[in-house]
This record gives C-alpha cells, sequence and structure tokens, in this order.
C-alpha cells in the first residue's frame, strides 16, 4: 500500500474516531496546550513591550549613546540607514546671569525632535498648573527650573544670559522625561535651543560636555543598531537602553518578565503532561484496531505511518485551532482590560505563533509519539487473544528530545538560563521525591485501613492494589497541585514584595545640596511641613583612581565581562559619604561594619564599604586599597566591607560608605528624600525660598510610572494563572480518562457480584480524597523545596514556610480531586454489568 491510499485511509479513521467521540481527550488536552501557549506569549509579549515603552519615557528615547567627546557622524548616518527617528542633544554648565544675578546651572541643548519618548511638563509660573508638550523652546528661548528663578530674582518673560547670547524666559521647566536618570545633578536646570548654542559661545574645544544620540525605532532596526554599535563604543561612550537606562523601572521589567516566565513554564508543563496522560488512552484503545490492520496485510511500518498520520492531522487541527483560539482569548483580555491597561498597546508579533504552533508539536510528537510507536508492536494474535499486550518500546530518546524542546521553550518565555534551569532540574528533583513519598504513603496507609468501612476499604483498594499505578496517579496530581502553588505562592509573595518596595508614602522628592549649617533649620523645615524625611547624609563628590597602586583604568580594563559598570564608575565624580551605623536597606555581604563609637587613629588608613556589585565590576574585594581624588586631594582607603543595596527604595543610596571622620576636612554638602502628599506640594514654595542653595527633585512621576507598570504586571499574573489553573484541570480529567476503561470493568464486575449504586459512589468518594489528599499532602512539600530553590538561587529574595498552605492545600486537594473524579467516573455507575459479560465473550 503507497502513502497517499495510506494518507487517505488515515483521514477516513480519523473522522470516523471524531465522530465517534475517541479523539476528544486527546484533541481537547493538545488545543488547551497551544491555545495556552499561544494565549500567554501574545498577552505577555504585548504588555511587555507596552511596560517597555512606557519605561522608555523614562530615557526620553529607546536608546541613547552617550560621551564626553563629539560623537562620529557615522553613529546618526548607521541610525538613518536603519530608518530610526533621532534627536542630538549636548549638556553642559553655563553661568546663567540676570541684571542682579548669578547662578551656575545645567544646561541641556536640544533640537526640534526632542524628546522621542514620553513628554516635557511646563508651567507659566513656580509651582502653578503643569502642561504636558511635545516641543522644546524656541530659538532665542529657554525654559528654566523654578529654584532658579528664585536664585536669579527673575520671572517668566524675562532674559538671562547665556555666554554671548541673550534668552527670554518663556517657561517654568517642571518635567525632562529623561532627568530621572540624573538625579544627582546639585545645579538648576536650563533647556535651551539647540540652534542657539553656536551663539552662546560657550561650548569650545576641551569644554566639559555630554554629547548625546537620542534613538528611536522599531526593536528589530534598535537591535540590529546595537549590535552595529557596540563593537564600536570607545571607553568614554556609553549605550544605555530601557533595562539600564533606569535602575527601578529596569528591575521592575525585569522582575516582571521573571514571574511572567515562570507562570508560562508552569502551564507549558502541566500542557505536555495532559497530552502525554491522553495519548496514552488513545494507542491502548488502538491496539486492537492496530492487531486487525496487520491482519488484513499491514506491515508493522505501514501502520506506525497510519497511526503516525493520524497524529499529525491532529496536530494540525489542533494547531491552527489553538492558534485561532489563543488570538481570541488574548483579544477578549484585551477588552476585558481596557481601561485598566495603557490606551494603545503595541500590535503582537510572529513570534508568540510561532511558540505556541511549536509548543503543540513539540508536546504532541514528544509525549504523543511514544505510546503510539507500541501499536507498531501490536502482534495479529491479539485479535484471538486479547490479553496480549505489545512489547514497550523503548522511548527514553524521544521523551528526552521532547523534555529539550519544551526546555528551548521554556527559555524563550523566561529570557534567563538559570531560572530554566533551576525549574527544570528542580522539577526532576520534586518528582523524584514525590514518588518516593507517595511509595511511602501507601504503604502507611495499606496497614490502617483494615477496620475500616467496605466503602473505604474498596475505594483504598483501588490505590493499594496497584501502588505502582497509584503511585504514578498521585505523583501527576501531586506536581499539577505543586506548580498551580508556586506559581499561586511567587503571585502573592513577588507582588507583595514588590509592591511594599514602593508604598504609598516612599519618597517623592530628593534634596540635595542642603549645607551643614543649615541642616536643624531643614529638618525643622520638613517637619513644619508634614514632609516624612529619610535621614540627612553628607555627601562629598569624588573619583576613583586606583586600586591597590595600580590606576583604575588598567584595573577595569582586565574584567571585560563586567566592565560596564565599572567604566561607569571611573568616568565620573561619586557621590562618598560617611555614616555610623549601616543604613536600613544595606545589608553586609562580606566584612564587618565599624564600631558606632570606633574613631581612626590619626595615622590608620580611611575605611570604606564598597556597593557589592560594583565591587564585583571592579574585581575589588576586602582588604583592597583603593585611591580617591577629592577636591584635588589624594585619599587612600582600604576596603573593611561589601554591602548589597535595595536600589528600588527611592531613598538615598551610595556606592561608597566611609566610616565616621575619615572625609574630614572636605567639603559637604548635605542629601535626603521625603515624602510630601500632593495637596501640601505648594509649601515647596516656601522651602525653596528658605533654603535658595538646596536642589528640589520631584520624583512622584516616577514613582506612578513604576506603580502603573506593577499594576499592569499584577493584572497579567492574575490571568497567566488562570492559564495555569486551566492546564492543570485538563491534566487531572486527562488523568481519569486514561483509567476509564478499566473503571468500568471493575465497576460492571462489582455490580455483577451485587455492589449497589449508593455503595460504589461512596466508595469513588473515598478513593479519590484519599488519592487528593496525599497529592495535595505532596504537592505542599514539594512547593515549598521550588520556591526555597527559586527564592535562593534565582530571585534572591528571602524565604520563610508557608504554614497557610500546610494547612489548606491537603483539604482544598481532596475536595478537587474527589468532585472532578466523581464527576469524571460517574460513567461507572451508570454501566450495565451485562458489560462484563459482552467482554468475556
Amino acid at each position: 500500500m503507497n502513502r497517499p491510499p495510506l494518507a487517505r485511509l488515515a483521514w477516513r479513521l480519523l473522522r470516523r474516531e471524531w465522530r465517534a467521540g475517541e479523539l476528544t481527550v486527546l484533541l481537547g488536552a493538545l488545543l488547551i496546550a497551544v491555545t495556552i501557549s499561544t494565549a500567554i506569549s501574545l498577552f505577555t509579549q504585548r504588555l511587555e513591550r507596552s511596560m517597555t515603552d512606557r519605561a522608555a519615557e523614562f530615557l526620553g528615547a529607546d536608546l541613547v549613546v552617550s560621551s564626553r567627546s563629539p560623537l562620529p557622524d557615522s553613529y546618526a548616518e548607521q541610525a538613518a540607514v536603519n530608518d530610526l527617528m533621532l534627536s542630538h542633544q549636548l549638556e553642559f554648565s553655563s553661568v546663567m546671569a540676570s541684571d542682579s544675578a548669578m547662578q551656575l546651572s545645567s544646561v541641556k541643548a536640544v533640537d526640534a525632535a526632542y524628546p522621542l519618548r514620553g513628554e516635557l511638563r511646563i508651567s507659566r509660573s513656580a509651582f502653578a498648573e503643569e502642561t504636558a508638550t511635545r516641543c522644546v523652546p524656541a530659538a532665542g528661548e529657554i525654559w528654566v527650573e523654578p529654584r532658579l528663578l528664585n536664585q536669579l530674582g527673575v520671572q517668566v518673560g524675562d532674559s538671562l544670559e547665556v555666554g554671548y547670547a541673550t534668552l527670554r524666559i518663556s517657561a517654568v521647566l517642571t518635567h525632562e522625561p529623561d532627568r530621572a536618570s540624573d538625579f544627582y545633578s546639585l545645579t538648576p536646570r536650563v533647556l535651551m535651543n539647540l540652534d542657539d548654542l553656536d551663539a552662546t559661545g560657550v561650548v569650545q574645544p576641551g569644554s566639559r560636555v555630554t554629547y548625546r544620540l537620542l534613538l528611536s525605532g522599531e526593536r528589530q532596526a534598535l537591535e540590529r543598531y546595537r549590535n552595529w554599535i557596540e563593537p564600536l563604543l570607545a571607553v568614554n561612550q556609553r549605550l544605555s537602553g530601557v533595562e539600564d537606562g533606569n535602575r527601578q523601572v529596569g528591575n521592575a521589567l525585569t522582575r516582571a518578565n521573571q514571574f511572567l516566565g515562570l507562570a508560562s513554564i508552569a502551564a507549558i508543563i502541566l500542557a505536555g503532561v495532559a497530552v502525554a496522560l491522553s495519548s496514552g488512552r488513545f494507542a491502548l484503545r488502538h491496539f486492537d484496531s492496530s492487531a486487525l490492520l496487520r491482519c488484513m496485510g499491514l506491515q508493522r511500518r505501514q501502520v506506525l505511518t497510519l497511526f503516525t498520520l493520524q497524529l499529525l492531522y491532529i496536530g494540525i487541527i489542533a494547531t491552527v485551532a489553538g492558534l485561532a483560539l489563543g488570538l481570541l482569548v488574548q483579544w477578549g483580555l484585551m477588552q476585558l482590560l481596557a481601561d485598566l491597561l495603557p490606551p494603545r498597546l503595541p500590535e503582537p508579533g510572529v513570534l508568540p505563533l510561532l511558540v505556541g504552533a511549536a509548543t503543540g508539536f513539540s508536546a504532541l510528537l514528544g509525549f504523543a509519539l511514544p505510546p503510539l510507536l507500541r501499536l507498531g508492536n501490536v502482534a495479529p494474535l491479539r485479535v484471538l487473544r486479547r490479553d496480549l499486550e505489545p512489547m514497550p518500546v523503548s522511548s527514553w530518546l524521544i521523551y528526552g528530545l521532547a523534555l529539550a524542546v519544551l526546555s528551548l521553550l521554556m527559555w524563550q518565555f523566561t529570557g534567563d538560563l538559570t531560572i530554566t534551569l533551576a525549574m527544570l532540574f528542580g522539577g526532576a528533583l520534586a518528582a523524584l521525591l514525590l514518588g518516593l513519598l507517595a511509595w511511602l504513603l501507601l504503604r502507611a496507609v495499606a496497614g490502617k485501613l483494615r477496620e475500616a468501612s467496605l466503602a473505604w476499604r474498596l475505594g483504598s483498594g483501588e490505590l493499594l492494589k496497584r501502588p505502582t499505578a497509584a503511585a504514578t496517579q498521585m505523583l501527576s496530581f501531586g506536581l499539577i497541585f505543586m506548580c498551580m502553588l508556586v506559581v499561586l505562592i511567587l503571585r502573592t509573595e513577588l507582588l507583595s514584595t514588590w509592591q511594599n518596595q514602593l508604598p504609598d508614602d516612599a519618597p517623592n522628592h530628593f534634596v540635595l545640596n542642603v549645607l551643614p549649617a543649615e541642616q536643624q533649620a531643614f529638618s525643622q523645615a520638613l517637619e513644619n511641613i508634614g514632609a516624612r524625611s529619610a535621614p540627612l547624609y553628607p555627601v562629598t563628590p569624588g573619583r576613583l583612581v586606583s586600586i591597590n597602586g595600580e590606576p583604575v583604568r588598567t584595573e577595569v580594563s582586565k574584567e571585560d565581562g563586567n566592565r560596564d559598570r565599572g567604566t561607569r564608575a571611573i568616568n565620573r565624580d561619586l557621590s562618598l559619604t560617611w555614616a555610623a551605623e549601616l543604613p536600613a536597606d544595606n545589608q553586609l555581604r562580606e566584612g564587618q561594619w565599624w564600631p558606632a563609637v570606633a574613631a581612626p587613629a590619626p595615622s590608620a588608613m580611611a575605611r570604606v564599604s564598597i556597593e557589592a556589585e560594583l565591587a564585583d565590576s571592579l574585581g575589588v574585594t576586602l582588604g583592597d586599597r583603593l585611591g580617591f581624588v577629592i577636591e584635588g586631594r589624594t585619599l587612600d582607603a582600604e576596603v573593611s566591607s561589601v554591602r548589597s543595596v535595595e536600589w528600588d527604595n527611592f531613598t538615598p543610596n551610595f556606592y561608597m560608605i566611609f566610616a565616621p571622620g575619615d572625609l574630614d576636612g572636605f567639603p559637604a554638602t548635605l542629601l535626603t528624600s521625603f515624602y510630601l502628599p500632593a495637596e501640601q506640594r505648594v509649601a515647596l514654595r516656601e522651602l525653596n525660598r528658605q533654603f535658595p542653595a538646596m536642589t528640589l527633585l520631584e520624583v512622584g512621576p516616577l514613582l506612578a510610572q513604576i506603580r502603573d507598570i506593577l499594576r499592569q504586571v499584577t493584572l497579567a499574573v492574575e490571568y497567566v494563572l488562570l492559564f495555569v489553573l486551566l492546564a492543570g484541570m485538563t491534566v487531572l480529567f486527562a488523568a481519569l480518562q486514561a483509567t476509564l476503561d478499566e473503571r468500568l470493568y471493575q465497576g460492571a464486575l462489582l455490580r455483577t457480584l451485587g455492589a449497589g449504586r449508593a455503595l460504589l459512589r461512596r466508595a469513588s468518594w473515598m478513593e479519590f480524597l484519599l488519592l487528593g489528599l496525599m497529592s495535595g499532602l505532596m504537592a505542599v512539600v514539594a512547593a515549598e523545596l521550588a520556591t526555597w530553590a527559586l527564592y535562593r538561587f534565582a530571585l534572591n529574595l528571602d524565604w520563610a514556610p508557608h504554614l497557610l498552605f500546610w494547612l489548606l492545600t491537603p483539604s482544598a486537594a481532596a475536595l478537587l480531586i474527589g468532585c472532578a473524579g466523581v464527576w469524571g467516573t460517574r460513567a461507572v455507575l451508570q454501566q450495565s454489568p451485562m458489560r462484563l459479560i459482552n467482554r468475556g465473550a
């Protein structure tokens, strides 16, 4: 028989089995697998793109190339080749002069395309109502921060001298999108048009200027540009994207992607298990058909080809339907959440559809093919001896290939190899432990139910007479609940952790450049206006110049893998501080903190505590000697401790903290952050007048943006959790269907021996309640192990036992499996005893 007739026969048999309802379980499981993976991929991709776009607003662009020297023309030319929008920007310091005063200011000169992402906000007077705009100052005009008006005694409409040019103040600058990455600028901000730069005569060869090229466009074009420019970047040039443009936004995006990826992994694993269980039943029910085809002249290879073609047909049908259904489910979610999501979400790409199709076919071929391979080994003699089972096929290679493909898909979902490997090896270890625990639980139950009621003995007997099969069922259900429980724990605790880092009263203002003589008066002023303030930290700008006597540039060049953070640290002044006590959000990773009362000896070397990530980047360890230049003087300090720092809490944090007294004699200003309710914002006007030298930065918009991102993540997580629950229920019913034929036979046998329906119903309840109780207990143990490993090795969070889940999960699992099991096997109660006679005939 050649291949086309086999293909037609496979299609005809498939249609007949569909009408008979034989494909319902397998096709349904595969359909849900494709739908889940497609919907999750589409939903998370669009949401991730939305969050990335929103985060890009705080960079002013998608990519930024910055340098202390003019950027090559080729950088802009290559951007144009890739159809990227671009904007040029220069930032420098210059003196602003009015008729009565002068003030050093930070000036940003921009072209008409600025900003590429986000928007500027201006007002007509200090602390007046803000207006959003995408325009920049016109030629001959400037926008200034409110404090500059007070310091120079001017108002909107007056003119200031900038170098050789006289420019008119046309608005008060209240917000710049890319200001979030420059919190520690101590001078007032001024925005001017790039066309006026030459007239000022301020920028000359050798001037201290930061040149920036802002880029925006399609993802593929940005990626091509990034790959092109990264090998060309000089030491004094830096490429910044959304993830590293702002630490708080970047961390929020990273954690969001991690969790959505974890939830996606759980859904994929459960979908694969559902396909494996349902395909096993499909193969079992076709042993007789395979034997009959062999008697009719088909060879073993042809029988195998016939059923493989049916498998491919099922895969194509389920994939096409699953992709369409996944698009529909994703669209429905967007409609339901229209009022909560951003007004315009990016359109989905092709990748989620490919991921959905790949997931479906990987699950089908990997988990359904091994059981079907047994159909090729069915002997023709089975038509006479139905107890003749085919020899099992060694299919570890196929299962291994399926797991490898699914592992790659998991990596695609998470984007993090560590998390993917943690889930895979953690899942394998959990499966072994669960299997052992299942066997021990069955042994323990066996001796406890001999004196129980008949219903209990019948129900438990179904588990005890086939301990291997029962342990497998318990393992399957335990893994189902473990996946659900892990996702639920992570959803509850991770989101709670993130949101606790940004409480409603998180600092929304930073204050810099407070004079030490004004410390008490400033603290009292904050208290008077009702502000909740963090401690005041002294700050001295200094530059790291050497490590163990070697120039720092030489040391950093040895650490190519972590070069970026170290390069940034040595190419700018660091904010150096000193403190007697370890800051509340810092934790010692190595070394010891200095005693609070200890004072350095006159001849002793200064002591410094360094932030852990910077230490790793620079290759610095305990006992190393760091050299600094502060106000033209040199200072050597020994590294006495390494700290991990929580950067997400909007309180002052530092790379370097010195021991008290080690920076005596160096000039310093004070820095802090505080929370002030929006309705009391008018009090800032008086605070600005009372302390004209201070720098007041409002970070409320950034806080609102990050909270908005976390709200989006919460919504995504909750709906992804629904998909995981749906996948788990699919596995549950697939497992029940896999044993349905044998249950029907046993039910008929018991009915023949006189058992009534009430007894069988009670026995069914007892069996599934016991199965659910033990599965729930196993799931809690495995979930605790899995979350401990994830918290410890992947998410860097503190772990604690989840006592509430120890109480609730076994009971909930018993109730869920009990209800589902009784409902899924209700046909047993409706089975006529004549089935036994017909089966034996």
